[in-house]
């Protein structure tokens, strides 16, 4: 395949959130001649269909891939050995593998193995999203002007790297290559710790008092609205991430909580200068992330 070839097809494995909203845009913007998706679930495999996302959806994953030029995978990370294990004998010699997963290093170590050596697997991570999932909160749009991340090893074919990279500019993303294990600890920091975060102060409220409790999530402001919106996010997915990038997140937390009991003690002795000087410092980094 050259980057100006037209790709005959796409096949699609998972259509959760991101797949679906891909499947959308790549559609619109004629990247394939024609695609096909593969579910476990028959009622996600009736959504598809309904949806019309591809020309052909089944939970016969060997169906699915054969003859298709990219197989994009969009599942849970603990669910990809398995997967990569069913469909290794049955990819088309010269395909691209990529897929959309939030964690690198874990997951490349254990798929590795089931990769035919003439089938290039070029892994990325689109990062963008809302706290729904299933096919059904896919939209057109979703990728346009965020960041997508490739982490391809030294031994990938150039052309698959910037087939996969024209990919993700297509639907509006911009792109950068990573190295997978620096990917892990820059995610772990900016999306898995936030999660994480927002999933705990959720739980604290269900643990507080049943009156407390009821003012809380009838007082709830914006801020902490908006902020706790990310524990709405699929469980399972959030589950399998926070296991695969352990040790990042692990190694990310011990700084965090450094600095949350310098924080701690700022506030027991009343150290105003502390932390006015913290918030000036974080608001500046905030309005440098907005802008």
């Amino acid at each position: 395949m050259k980057i100006n070839q037209k790709i005959k097809k796409v096949a699609f494995i998972g259509m959760g959130l991101i797949n679906s909203s891909l499947a959308r845009d790549l559609k619109i913007k004629k990247f394939y001649l024609s695609s096909s998706a593969y579910s476990r679930r028959l009622s996600t495999i009736n959504k598809i269909k309904k949806l019309k996302l591809v020309d052909f959806a089944s939970s016969n994953i060997e169906k699915i891939i054969k003859e298709a030029d990219i197989i994009i995978v969009g599942i849970p990370v603990a669910a990809y050995q398995e997967v990569f294990k069913k469909i290794c004998n049955n990819i088309k010699p010269g395909a691209i593998i990529t897929d959309v997963g939030s964690v690198k290093k874990e997951v490349i170590n254990s798929v590795k193995k089931y990769i035919p050596k003439n089938i290039d697997f070029v892994p990325g991570h689109p990062i963008a999203g809302t706290e729904n999932s299933g096919p059904e909160s896919g939209f057109a749009g979703l990728f346009k002007n965020g960041w997508c991340i490739l982490t391809p090893n030294k031994n990938t074919s150039k052309n698959s790297v910037k087939i996969i990279k024209y990919m993700w500019q297509l639907v509006g993303m911009k792109v950068d290559i990573m190295d997978s294990n620096y990917h892990d600890e820059v995610l772990a920091i900016t999306s898995h710790i936030p999660h994480i975060i927002a999933y705990s102060i959720v739980g604290t409220i269900t643990n507080l008092q049943t009156t407390i409790k009821k003012e809380v999530i009838k007082y709830a402001a914006s801020g902490f609205r908006d902020f706790t919106r990310i524990a709405a996010s699929d469980p399972i997915m959030w589950r399998d991430i926070i296991l695969y990038n352990r040790q990042s997140i692990l190694k990310m937390l011990n700084l965090f909580k450094k600095d949350l009991s310098k924080l701690e003690h700022a506030i027991e002795n009343n150290d105003d200068k502390f932390l006015l000087n913290l918030f000036t410092k974080t608001r500046k980094i905030r309005k440098e992330i907005i802008k």
